[in-house]
């Protein structure tokens, strides 16, 4: 059975949009989290037909190359290519779960960029200082 879905007045709207707003004040990481979910599966939504175009694609590309229509092969591996890399912008988005832990982020809100040689060069330092226990 489905249940009728009435419009909110414009008066409950604002009430609701204030209530959201002191939500994101008070409980930044919640507002936070409830966001997040919506993305996810927006996230997943996307990847889950990135992949069916991806081997819609691949049907394409073979139904070109077994028919000899080279602009059919060629419109295969277009659709392969706008398939995957939507996959990989809904990859990078997070199409996880809550138990995925979130990126380590620093101060300017991105992933904290360290090269290798920094990388070894820290560790250097750790073994001299006598810190690294391996």
């Amino acid at each position: 059975m489905r249940e009728a879905t009435v419009p909110l007045s414009e008066e409950e709207a604002r009430l609701l949009h204030q209530l959201e707003q002191s939500l994101a004040a008070e409980d930044p990481d919640l507002a936070s989290t409830l966001r997040g979910s919506k993305q996810r599966a927006r996230n997943r939504k996307v990847a889950a037909l990135a992949v069916l175009g991806f081997v819609a694609g691949v049907g394409i590309l073979f139904a070109g190359a077994v028919a000899t229509l080279t602009y059919v092969g060629v419109l295969g591996f277009v659709a392969m290519l706008v398939s995957a890399y939507f996959f990989v912008t809904a990859w990078r988005n997070g199409i996880g779960g809550p138990d995925d832990a979130p990126a380590p982020k620093g101060p300017s809100g991105r992933k904290p960029s360290t090269s290798f040689v920094d990388r070894m060069e820290e560790r250097w330092q750790r073994r001299q200082d006598g810190d690294d226990l391996r």
